[in-house]
């Protein structure tokens, strides 16, 4: 089944993370939180466009490096509602069971817990937004790179002023 197959595998501080699709309910639900959230970003967008692979008028944003993107993007959420942000990212990472830790010297993974996030992700909160990337990247990429192709003009105007 496509729900329980990994999608993505992440490295990020000697722990690899697998990252599993939503079920198709769950993640037309989330795409409307995360959508809320995304349209402020917008504007800390700008820094890492370029980034992003420009074929013609279509710009994909969910092609860039993540760990590069993850300061921006940080950046540009500190406007948000914190409260609203914890929730979703509790969603994307732990709640849906769509992700697994094999944590560093261990042999087997684990399903990302609350407990195990907040060990994991103590001090490095900047992770946790680079996986919370991977998943939107996992759900979302078809649905991302159609509205690229809508707004591709003023995103690969964005590009030559960057």
């Amino acid at each position: 089944m496509k729900q329980h197959d990994t999608k993505h595998e992440r490295d990020l501080n000697g722990n690899t993370f697998y990252v599993r699709p939503f079920g198709a309910f769950k993640a037309a639900n989330l795409s409307g939180e995360i959508l809320s959230l995304l349209t402020p970003i917008l504007a800390g967008v700008a820094p890492i466009v370029a980034g992003a692979t420009v074929e013609g008028d279509n710009i994909s944003l969910l092609d860039m490096d993540a760990e590069k993107a993850a300061p921006h993007l940080a950046s540009a959420m500190s406007g948000i509602n914190g409260d609203k942000l914890e929730a979703l990212l509790k969603k994307m990472l732990i709640q849906y069971k769509n992700v697994s830790v094999q944590l560093d010297g261990k042999d087997e993974a684990e399903l990302l817990t609350e407990d195990l996030a907040n060990e994991v992700f103590c001090g490095d909160t900047q992770d946790m937004f680079i996986l919370a990337f991977d998943v939107i990247k996992v759900n979302y990429s078809g649905f991302f790179k159609k509205l690229g192709g809508q707004f591709g003009g003023v995103l690969n105007a964005l590009v030559e002023k960057v």
